[in-house]
């Protein structure tokens, strides 16, 4: 669909990409075939981080808006380019490589304005190295459960719609690489807002991935601890000052049968209880007050 720079839209449909020349038309026939028989009014908007290939000369074969960034910085800042430029009261967003099903995306919309964010939940790993990276994520979404007090059956999903005036709070605190999705996920829950998931299939990828493990698994985890360290750190430093004060006790009662008396090691673990404590009490403080200042 053809807009003019001064059309609100009901929708914009972002595809974030990156070398995927060989995916692209296809997922954006795809989109344009799920959006065909709804009535709302849209956009397709491709934002390339930097290709050296013909990602943006097939993309504007089709005729829908294209932003090109200058310098590759991650999916995470394309992401953030096209949230920044989207016409669209809502947002939808899907990878270019084809593995989302953009026949779900009325499904998607079909839940607003009821809830704020509506993702897609895998239902299979088709990606490369699945034997590593199905334990991976698993763990580190029950880690993310655990934090946000919230059962989340796909953390890190790349098919999500959400209203774009709720997600501009929060670009602030978005990664530009790949982790950003789980960002978007984590900072609606830990901020209260209407979550909700649908499932979805996955497929393989058309071309070749561009997810390292080890560094990407890594910065899931950092993102994780971070988005909760923003907005709700007691979570994170009520339960290492209990670890923290329990393994005190312990080896203070060991001490006192073994030695008839404390140790310095003994005070050394309780200050530093008393210190997560401390500095976790400091944090919520600023973060009640950042939040009261917005």
């Amino acid at each position: 669909m053809n807009v003019n720079d001064t059309d609100v839209l009901d929708v914009t449909i972002l595809l974030p990409a990156y070398n995927e020349e060989e995916a692209i038309l296809k997922v954006i026939d795809d989109v344009e075939r799920a959006m065909s028989g709804t009535s709302y009014k849209y956009e397709i908007l491709v934002v390339d981080d930097a290709s050296n290939d013909n990602t943006v000369k097939r993309a504007e074969e089709k005729r829908v808006r294209v932003i090109q960034r200058p310098i590759r910085q991650g999916s995470g800042a394309s992401r953030k380019t096209g949230i920044v430029n989207a016409k669209g009261k809502i947002i939808v967003m899907l990878d270019a490589d084809g593995t989302y099903t953009a026949a779900d995306i009325p499904n998607l919309l079909a839940y607003f304005p009821d809830f704020d964010q509506v993702n897609g939940a895998r239902t299979s790993e088709q990606g490369t190295m699945k034997l590593l990276r199905t334990p991976a994520k698993w763990l580190i979404r029950q880690f993310a459960c655990y934090l946000t007090g919230t059962k989340i059956p796909d953390l890190n999903t790349g098919l999500k719609a959400f209203k774009k005036d709720i997600m501009m709070k929060y670009l602030w605190v978005m990664p530009n690489g790949f982790s950003c999705v789980t960002s978007m996920t984590l900072a609606f829950l830990v901020n209260g807002h209407r979550v909700k998931y649908i499932p979805t299939e996955y497929h393989s990828r058309i071309g070749k991935s561009k997810f390292h493990p080890i560094r990407d698994a890594a910065n899931y985890i950092k993102t994780v601890i971070r988005m909760v360290m923003y907005f709700d750190p007691l979570k994170v430093f009520l339960p290492l000052g209990g670890i923290l004060l329990l393994l005190g006790i312990i080896k203070s009662i060991f001490s006192l049968l073994d030695t008839h008396s404390l140790q310095e090691s003994d005070v050394i673990i309780f200050m530093s209880a008393i210190v997560v404590f401390a500095i976790g009490f400091l944090a919520d403080l600023i973060v009640a007050y950042q939040k009261q200042g917005r």
